[in-house]
């Protein structure tokens, strides 16, 4: 079980976060980049399974610029407020709140980011712009930056039958960034690695989380 922590951020404000430790020396440090509803029960498991894994994870809640640990609902008026509040943050925030969380952990060893949704774009903008090694899981907003030359590595997980990430989107990451690793889940939707849940699908996530553990341990551990 991991704890909650304050984060020193680069514009004086402390955001909350969820740190969740290994048992014996690090592998490295994972930054857990939420959805667009909070640091959910969901972002805590992940953080604590790859504590599990070896490594010290850490989910910074980036709504606390706006409200203090936020978590919202999986519905209709939770998606609205989400959109609403990420769009308040705005990328640069976000951006400075992961280079902050990165710096907590720093004694860890080296660092990864890891996203998903809105936190999958997030990650890939830190691959490009910050230089972490990072895990894209269907981030809806990554084509507008496929432009931009990587500083790091970077795996993309998509489900095949996600109606905000359409075939031609994928194919563009696949040709503006022919040297990453990008991996369809034929059967999986938007969500699918999201545990208890409706978009819950078991054999991609599985898939997807073996996959992403092989890269961290690569890029990271160097295993």
């Amino acid at each position: 079980m991991g704890q909650h922590i304050n984060i020193p951020t680069s514009r004086t404000q402390c955001i909350g976060g969820y740190l969740a430790k290994p048992a014996g020396e690090p592998k490295g440090g994972i930054v857990v980049v939420q959805e667009i509803f909070g640091v959910t029960e969901h972002i805590r498991n992940v953080a604590d399974r790859f504590a599990a894994a070896g490594y010290t994870a850490i989910a910074p809640a980036f709504f606390d610029h706006l409200e203090s640990w936020l978590e919202l609902d999986y519905d209709e008026t939770g998606m609205a407020r989400g959109k609403t509040l990420v769009s308040e943050l705005g990328l640069d925030r976000p951006l400075e709140d992961v280079a902050s969380a990165a710096n907590a952990i720093a004694s860890s060893g080296r660092i990864g980011v890891v996203g998903f949704c809105w936190g999958g774009t997030i990650a890939l903008l830190s691959a490009l712009r910050l230089g972490f090694p990072a895990v894209s899981c269907y981030g809806a907003r990554n084509v507008s930056f496929l432009g931009e030359k990587p500083k790091a590595p970077v795996m993309f997980h998509f489900g095949e039958h996600d109606p905000s990430i359409p075939p031609e989107a994928v194919a563009q990451h696949r040709e503006l960034l022919p040297q990453m690793e990008v991996h369809t889940y034929p059967g999986a939707g938007h969500a699918f690695m999201r545990e208890a849940d409706a978009h819950y699908h078991e054999p991609s996530a599985r898939l997807a989380w073996q996959r992403t553990l092989a890269f961290f341990d690569r890029e990271l551990a160097g295993a």
